[in-house]
């Protein structure tokens, strides 16, 4: 009640934070704190609707998985949609309610995409009219890290900002809370250019490997003289393949120059490239 009293302007931030830490206290915590926020946020009195849907922010930021499983459900997000509907309490919300309440569940479509209730329930008020665009999130929103997160994520690695971000994140000023968007959003796209180094090596390599053992029975085949002349053809067409994987593997070495594991296979397929490369121009010149 004192987190959510509507009769303030600012948020009780010490309030808010001890809500938080009764519901990481207690086992059921995460059930009893979405029933409550619920009739909050269905208050006809706006100043307590936008304090509960503020304290219900701070509570996916700070209550972890299972407070995310419990938002996730139907069950809550139901009541939420009841805000926006005009069958419910759509008619007398008002329309800062709920453009906050349309905010905090897209922002959790992006946050948790694997939560498909979330994405079903924000496309059905899409396709109701009731959303008719996509919100644009203002700077001072804090999203959580997608959770679950990838093991060995930037978030875990990374320990000293990790440290920053918790500091920004228990902060009240507002500029905090900006400078904590900026650092996820920056940390994120610094794993997602990770991830795709990863993809980037894994595929190539992969083709190093294919495109090495096709050549390799071709080449066998181009010793015996018992190549076709669509068999001389993707005997071609590999070579010239093999020789633009070359830069590729290159470009992957410089890439992996701090892990020595990922080095070390992209060293190995570079190898194994420049033996059948070596191989073709053995053979053809013998032919």
């Amino acid at each position: 009640d004192e987190a959510t009293d509507p009769t303030v302007s600012e948020e009780k931030w010490e309030c808010i934070q001890q809500f938080c830490d009764q519901v990481n206290a207690d086992s059921e915590g995460p059930l009893v704190a979405l029933r409550l926020l619920a009739h909050k946020i269905q208050s006809p009195q706006e100043g307590e609707a936008l304090h509960a849907l503020t304290v219900l922010e701070t509570c996916v930021n700070n209550c972890g998985d299972r407070f995310h499983s419990e938002m996730a459900k139907f069950r809550f997000l139901n009541e939420l949609i009841k805000v926006l509907s005009p069958k419910y309490y759509g008619i007398w919300s008002s329309e800062k309610v709920k453009s906050r309440v349309t905010e905090v569940i897209f922002s959790w479509t992006v946050w948790f995409p694997q939560e498909v209730k979330i994405q079903d329930a924000y496309q059905m008020l899409k396709k109701q009219g009731i959303v008719k665009e996509d919100p644009k999130l203002p700077e001072d929103k804090i999203l959580p890290p997608p959770s679950p997160r990838p093991q060995n994520s930037i978030f875990d690695t990374d320990e000293e900002k990790s440290k920053l971000l918790a500091r920004l994140l228990k902060s009240s000023h507002p500029e905090d809370l900006q400078a904590a968007n900026r650092l996820i959003q920056s940390m994120i796209k610094e794993e997602q250019e990770k991830s795709a180094q990863v993809s980037r090596r894994v595929n190539t390599i992969s083709e190093v490997s294919e495109s090495v053992k096709r050549m390799d029975e071709l080449l066998e085949n181009y010793r015996r003289r018992e190549l076709s002349p669509a068999d001389q053809e993707t005997l071609q067409a590999l070579l010239q393949r093999c020789e633009k994987l070359r830069p590729l593997l290159f470009r992957l070495a410089s890439e992996a120059v701090a892990d020595e594991e990922a080095l070390a296979e992209v060293l190995q397929a570079n190898d194994e490239l420049s033996r059948a490369l070596g191989q073709y121009r053995q053979v053809v010149a013998s032919q």
